[in-house]
């Protein structure tokens, strides 16, 4: 994981431009040196800083959402083209003369199609989930370590309230 650098937003994530996962996504950029982070334009705060990763976080679990949504429709997708062209292939063993919209090398050559880009879409959400994945961890971890070094800061001014 890269260490967070200057030309990055507030909150550990790719400026714009940066570096993007698949579907565009901004990548969330490990938060290496919280001091230094701290000091950069926007993060006046730890908790103006958590905010901008939370909301980023919330970003990415709605993007989980819909691509987890897409996914679920894709694996009920694929079973029906599949069963779909099983019953083709059965009509023309059985040289069934049945009214098609197509005739059945069209209808065969556009299910094979179909089954063929379903799957590789299926692949690739599943990249995109696993990047989604890596994200959430990123975030998670940097949160943390934020709300780390702020405890740290309050209780190097306040001494006093260490003493428990």
């Amino acid at each position: 994981m890269a260490a967070a650098t200057s030309n990055e937003t507030g909150c550990g994530e790719a400026a714009a431009g940066g570096k993007r996962g698949p579907l565009g996504i901004p990548e969330a950029v490990f938060v290496e040196d919280v001091d230094s982070f701290m000091k950069q334009p926007g993060n006046e705060t730890a908790d103006v800083v958590l905010k901008k990763l939370d909301e980023q976080y919330q970003k990415y679990k709605f993007l989980e959402l819909n691509l987890a949504q897409k996914k679920r429709r894709l694996k009920s997708q694929i079973p029906e083209i599949k069963q779909t062209l099983e019953i083709l292939k059965h009509m023309q063993k059985k040289k069934a003369n049945v009214m098609l919209e197509y005739d059945i090398d069209e209808a065969q050559a556009l299910l094979e199609k179909n089954l063929s880009t379903a799957t590789r879409n299926l692949d690739l959400l599943e990249e995109d989930l696993d990047f989604l994945r890596d994200q959430f961890t990123t975030t998670e971890v940097n949160m943390a370590r934020v709300y780390n070094w702020d405890v740290k800061r309050r209780n190097k001014q306040d001494p006093s309230k260490n003493k428990a």
